[in-house]
């Protein structure tokens, strides 16, 4: 499984959706995900790939991690992925 399908698997589950109602330019408040979705999502991401997202539940928007769309999060996920190898 990619890491794009992987993601967006996480983020279905996270947000109780089917995996096909996930787009990758689908915001996460498009998709009902609240703050604890979107950390319970950031802790499930960082388990399933081993990374550590810089990311500030607290401050999101000081964050450097771009959590604007899906498409933002697999690109930052697969940089760090990219960095760790």
């Amino acid at each position: 499984m990619s890491i794009r399908d992987k993601i967006i698997e996480i983020i279905a589950e996270q947000a109780m959706l089917d995996i096909s109602d996930v787009s990758a330019d689908s915001t996460l408040e498009s998709l009902g995900i609240d703050s604890l979705g979107l950390v319970e999502s950031i802790f499930a991401i960082e388990e399933e790939f081993d990374v550590t997202i810089p990311f500030n539940a607290n401050e999101p928007e000081k964050s450097d991690f771009d959590i604007s769309s899906v498409e933002t999060i697999i690109a930052g996920i697969e940089r760090l992925v990219a960095e760790k190898s």
